[in-house]
């Protein structure tokens, strides 16, 4: 036998003696024990994993997670140490069944009631996506309500699966092995410490770029960095608005300057026609003295007429500036929404004044000479005075002969 033969032998020999010992000296395990093992091998449905006893031990796949997994390579992976709960041993048939889930288990109600009482932020992955909800592995089966996955209504969760959430604890029932979850908590708890940091951040006339979140029939919520402000119908801009939505669209970025800021009550004003150009400064060199232009009669008053020459830009037609002959009240040839020719008489726009006439842009009626008036007048007297004279004559002159 050659040097390197013997020194093989040897080596045999010696580990051979070794697993006799280490058989000799291996425990007595039974059903319950917590026993530490490691991967040597995965199959698909089913890990097998060495505790150091005379055969090796399995994990089925149910055992291995409190939630539905495809593959025991979802889970484990060969070399990983492990601490397990024997559930099945049978010496004869050399069977033993282990458990990872019964130790995952016992050790995450202690955690997860831990987590309740003092509100401590858990990552889980979301594992399943069930009718009502997300189902994530927490050592249990965790469920999340609809309900609580965000702060806003979720229509498809389907995007939501492998994705890791951090998760407060909201109920727990060990009897009933319930244990709900929400992310809603955790983002609103950020939302408002957020909140409060923006509220005390912003200053009065700042200017700011936004997002349109929601319309309402009043106004628009417009996210300012994280918080919403609200930009009042009134606010949307310089001419009248019928309804938020022939302004601006949700997802539209647009400027809003702040108007008030109210941390007491967590409200913030905004508005989007203050960072535009006002409608007097938009005309200034757009009319001058001596235009006649096209308006609508806005408002009638008893001394005169507003027409709207532009959006927002009203001037006063005095009631001695709408016809050319006297009228009592502007009513009596004016209606509100009528379109109407004005000529500009006076403009200042720092005053936002604009004086106009309707008259000045029609033809005064002809008028005769005034002793020819006048002479009309005379004729028109005549024929009455004779009328009279004849009448009085017709009927008293018998009476008026006998004085004669």
């Amino acid at each position: 036998m050659t040097e390197e033969a013997k020194v093989t032998a040897a080596q045999e020999a010696a580990a051979d003696e070794q697993a006799a010992h280490d058989l000799s000296n291996v425990e007595t395990i039974k059903k319950g024990d917590i026993v530490k093992g490691k991967v040597v091998k995965i199959e698909d449905q089913q890990a097998i994993v060495s505790i150091g006893y005379k055969y090796e031990g399995v994990i089925p796949l149910r055992e291995l997670s409190s939630v539905s997994v495809g593959s025991a390579s979802d889970v484990v992976e060969v070399g990983q140490e492990l601490e397990l709960k024997v559930l099945t041993i049978d010496d004869e048939k050399e069977k033993l069944v282990l458990s990872k889930r019964a130790i995952d288990s016992e050790k995450s109600w202690e955690k997860l009631q831990k987590a309740l009482e003092t509100g401590e932020i858990l990552e889980a992955q979301v594992a399943e996506i069930v009718k009502g909800g997300l189902v994530v592995d927490v050592g249990l089966r965790g469920f999340i309500p609809a309900s609580m996955v965000e702060r806003h209504f979720v229509e498809d969760f389907t995007p939501y699966k492998g994705r890791t959430l951090r998760l407060k604890v909201k109920e727990l029932d060990r009897e009933k092995n319930r244990v709900v979850l929400s992310q809603k908590d955790v983002l609103e708890e950020e939302y408002e410490a957020k909140k409060q940091e923006i509220l005390n951040s912003l200053t009065v006339g700042q200017t700011l770029e936004g997002t349109v979140q929601r319309l309402t029939p009043f106004g628009a919520f417009i996210d300012v960095g994280g918080i919403d402000g609200l930009v009042h119908i009134s606010e949307m801009a310089w001419h009248h608005v019928e309804k938020p939505s022939d302004v601006v669209k949700e997802g539209d970025k647009i400027n809003v300057k702040v108007l008030k800021v109210d941390p007491a009550n967590e409200r913030i004003s905004l508005s989007i026609k203050a960072t535009q150009a006002g409608p007097w400064e938009q005309v200034s060199g757009k009319f001058n003295i001596g235009d006649v232009i096209t308006g609508k009669v806005k408002r009638l008053a008893s001394f005169g007429a507003f027409v709207e020459v532009a959006p927002g830009v009203e001037g006063l037609v005095h009631i001695s500036q709408i016809s050319h002959r006297h009228i009592g009240t502007p009513h009596e040839v004016l209606k509100e929404g009528q379109e109407v020719q004005v000529k500009v008489l006076d403009i200042n726009i720092g005053e936002k004044r604009i004086s106009l006439s309707i008259k000045e842009t029609e033809e005064a009626p002809a008028q005769a000479p005034r002793a020819e008036r006048r002479g009309d007048r005379q004729k028109e007297e005549i024929p009455e005075a004779q009328s009279l004279s004849l009448t009085l004559g017709e009927r008293f002159g018998d009476k008026l002969s006998k004085f004669k």
